[in-house]
């Protein structure tokens, strides 16, 4: 599985962006796809994962502001950040999530929210 980002850039605080991911190779086997995010000198934390049944799960820091939400296809994620803070300022990864646990990533997208 490949996954392929795009979306990232800079806003202004409060700003929005919307991210998009989409999986190419064998995506019958993607039980879930979400948004892991890394900002420097910080380790990389869940921000949203959807799986495939439709559960989502949110970090608490972005509740309410980020939404993710699937593609009709199924190898598509989206990640709409609205009211944008400062500490959103991280590389964005996509992560796609395979039978037997398998874990693919996407090469990054970086967001970067002024004050």
């Amino acid at each position: 599985v490949q996954l392929q980002a795009s979306g990232g850039g800079l806003v202004q605080a409060g700003g929005s962006l919307r991210l998009s991911c989409a999986a190419h190779g064998s995506i019958f086997s993607i039980v879930g796809m979400g948004w892991y995010r890394q900002a420097p000198g910080k380790e990389r934390e869940l921000v949203a994962q959807a799986t495939s049944g439709g559960r989502i799960n949110y970090s608490d820091s972005v509740k309410g502001r980020f939404t993710i939400s699937r593609g009709n296809a199924e190898n598509t994620v989206y990640l709409q950040m609205n009211s944008l803070k400062p500490e959103d300022t991280a590389v964005y990864y996509c992560n796609a999530l395979g039978e037997s646990d398998v874990e693919y990533w996407g090469q990054g997208t970086q967001v970067t929210v002024s004050s």
